[in-house]
């Protein structure tokens, strides 16, 4: 990883659980993004008949993140996931926009779903990254390949408890519902070392971005 980016992200207050060199070995294996959604694109907020959102900012950035990975990986489409405990019609409505290959709704055990999602796409558990913020993303933080929890300041213990047992690899400087996701997503395109190429290509709509688009918009939802 490119010290520059890494003293970067640091001065904004993320922290690297795992060295550099093994953060950069655990994402070149990784081949899925897979996310938990609430703590995770907002803040978990809860209400009657109150869904919770997203933003712009964040589906950019998977978005270029996608776009990263297809430039870097001989122009492989990324495979992309929700696993949410919650019935929640926000992380449908984006899973389907964006064209997430699948999505597990109302699942409380998220290692039962995360071991059907390796099972299904034929991914082994070190080919995913996880993106989670709380207890229940543990199980599978436990197994996944690359692990970024999304960081709340009102959990200092179990931000240790993270820390201390390994079950992260980078932690944002970001809560959920700040744009985290697009912290994750920027960090990630530093290191595929290809930012530039990726910003230009795309406000250019560029053949490449063209391309990717296109490929990407073929990719259905399935829904479990």
């Amino acid at each position: 990883m490119n010290t520059d980016l890494k003293h970067l992200f640091e001065e904004l207050g993320g922290e690297f659980v795992s060295p550099s060199s093994l953060f950069v070995k655990k994402w070149q294996k990784v081949k899925a993004f897979v996310f938990d959604w609430d703590g995770v694109f907002n803040t978990g907020i809860k209400g009657h008949e109150v869904t919770s959102h997203f933003t712009e900012a964040d589906s950019m950035g998977v978005n270029m993140l996608r776009f990263s990975y297809w430039l870097k990986n001989n122009k492989q489409q990324a495979i992309n996931g929700i696993i949410t405990g919650q019935n929640n019609q926000s992380a449908l409505h984006f899973a389907q926009r964006e064209h997430f290959a699948i999505v597990y709704m109302g699942k409380a055990n998220k290692a039962e779903a995360f071991s059907d999602l390796c099972s299904r796409l034929k991914l082994k558990p070190e080919e995913v990254m996880y993106v989670f913020d709380d207890v229940l993303d543990l199980p599978v933080a436990e197994k996944a390949g690359l692990r970024i929890m999304i960081n709340r300041y009102a959990s200092p213990l179990f931000y240790n408890h993270v820390k201390n047992e390994k079950l992260a690899d980078y932690i944002t400087f970001n809560e959920g519902g700040e744009n985290a996701v697009r912290e994750v997503c920027e960090l990630l395109i530093g290191v595929n070392e290809n930012y530039t190429e990726v910003m230009q290509k795309r406000s250019a709509f560029s053949g490449d971005y063209e391309t990717y688009l296109a490929e990407r918009n073929q990719i259905e939802s399935k829904i479990l």
